[in-house]
């Protein structure tokens, strides 16, 4: 039986309140999940500018405070806000956060550190809430369990919280000066946090102290938890990853199911479902239109939507685009990033009229309807912690060609010709060539075999990515912490 029990989620950023990567995503919808595992949840973040006027003006006041951060004292404000069934608390100092973007600054590190204090020290002043859990993610909150364990030591409140640390993004760890260590965050002479802390001689590193200090870590899949335990994806901490194993596991993230719903999703030219796919048909149509593509149903339509990075495969798309597009394939690209790779799909886009588009914006709408539209979606990530595209395409029946690493591996069930089974295609290795001919075979499938193409998108649309199973799963978790087990998971 589930226990009554208290969660504060401490992250930088959340839908719809803010939003620069996928931590946002998990951090507007993750909660909602674990509330109705019968959980009193509740997210902790930071009041930045960012934040939409019509938000910040519902927000109340909750309590002021003055907050020792190393030598300094700071003003420290909590607002409050109700919105979708989940209480949502906001750290407030306009120097630390009211700037036109929420990274990006020199002293990053020091406005990092003081948010990683404040969620620490708004336990003794959040009204009729008594933690059980702090849940901390990525290392915006790494420092929270140093800092719980450090200075809150003895008091009972405190010594009753148990901490679990999630990574999305081993890439991002807040690697600084040691000179931080006694200025900002006051571990000078507290021997165990400096030494947890550093990374050699001159620098610390704030997920190093989170990976030492939480109770349990968790990441966004379990192949990516597997991953992080080799130097190749480990960033310089797989070995933390190995001597912490029996305390680590991975967690597949999910995607908000109201939301990407072709069957009642408002942004797409015509709703379908499983019951009656046609309207898909005229999604794919109108978006042909839309982007200027050639209008024929016959032709396969490949998108790529999200960060237009080196992580993302962009690499391999650049060796063989072309030749793809040969190939009798047409392709859009919906995203921002990387100049070098903007400027190259611009340059295919005026070679290859009709047969290829290059959308370099953010635009959520036109990302819904590509989802809708297309027939594949091409993700040929270099490392992918969990993806989110993946289980949005498949939720609007586009198959997914994906490489086989972490969320991507765990999520994409590989076509077999022989049985008809699986939900997309994939490749091993990190080769442009073995890309493009997995792509090709899918483009094969679309163009010979309809029946088979029509039994993977029932298959893919019929996959469970709702966050039931991750809340589960937190909840053994979360309950195994409140007992005092440190079991393997």
């Amino acid at each position: 039986m589930t226990e009554k029990l208290n969660v504060l989620y401490a992250a930088f950023e959340a839908v719809p309140f803010i939003k620069t990567g996928g931590l946002g995503d998990v951090a507007g919808t993750l909660p909602g999940a674990l509330k109705k595992a019968g959980y009193d949840v509740r997210v902790i973040l930071p009041k930045l500018q960012s934040i939409p006027q019509t938000y910040r003006d519902e927000m109340a006041r909750v309590i002021e405070f003055q907050m020792p951060l190393g030598w300094r004292n700071s003003f420290c404000g909590i607002d409050k806000l109700e919105q979708g069934g989940i209480t949502y608390y906001f750290i407030e100092n306009e120097y630390y956060f009211m700037r036109e973007n929420p990274y990006g600054y020199y002293d990053d590190g020091e406005r990092i550190a003081f948010f990683s204090k404040a969620v620490t020290e708004s336990l003794l002043h959040l009204p009729d809430f008594k933690c059980d859990i702090l849940h901390c993610n990525d290392w915006h909150t790494a420092l929270s369990p140093v800092f719980l364990r450090e200075f809150y030591k003895g008091i009972p409140l405190y010594d009753e919280v148990k901490t679990v640390f999630t990574v999305h993004n081993i890439k991002f760890q807040g690697q600084y000066s040691d000179f931080m260590l006694g200025d900002v965050l006051g571990f000078s002479g507290i021997p165990a946090a400096e030494d947890q802390l550093r990374i050699g001689d001159g620098a610390i590193n704030y997920m190093k102290g989170a990976l030492l200090y939480s109770d349990v870590l968790t990441t966004v899949s379990p192949s990516y938890a597997e991953e992080l335990k080799d130097p190749f994806y480990g960033e310089g901490l797989d070995g933390l990853f190995r001597h912490r194993g029996t305390v680590f596991s991975g967690i597949m993230n999910g995607i908000d199911t109201e939301v990407y719903n072709p069957k009642t999703d408002e942004m797409i030219e015509a709703n379908f479902s499983l019951e009656d796919l046609s309207g898909k048909a005229q999604c794919k149509a109108a978006l042909q239109k839309e982007l200027g593509l050639e209008e024929d149903a016959e032709l396969p339509l490949v998108v790529m939507i999200g960060r237009l990075t080196e992580q993302k495969g962009l690499e391999l798309v650049k060796r063989v685009l072309p030749e793809i597009l040969s190939a009798g394939v047409q392709m859009a690209v919906l995203g921002t990033g990387d100049r070098p790779y903007e400027e190259m799909l611009r340059h295919v886009e005026l070679e290859h009229p009709g047969r290829f588009s290059a959308q370099i914006c953010f635009d959520e709408e036109l990302s819904h309807r590509m989802y809708a539209g297309a027939d594949m979606l091409l993700m040929p990530s270099l490392f992918e912690p969990c993806g989110l595209a993946q289980m949005i395409a498949m939720a609007y029946g586009t198959l997914p060609v994906v490489r086989e690493t972490g969320g991507l591996r765990d999520s994409v069930i590989l076509y077999n010709k022989e049985t008809g089974e699986g939900n997309g295609f994939s490749f091993r290795n990190y080769n442009a060539h073995e890309m493009m001919f997995t792509l090709l075979n899918g483009a094969d499938v679309f163009k010979n075999n309809k029946a088979d193409w029509n039994k993977l998108i029932i298959q893919a649309m019929r996959a469970d990515f709702s966050w039931g199973k991750a809340a589960e799963q937190y909840r053994c978790i979360y309950e195994n912490l409140h007992r005092g087990f440190k079991e393997e998971l």
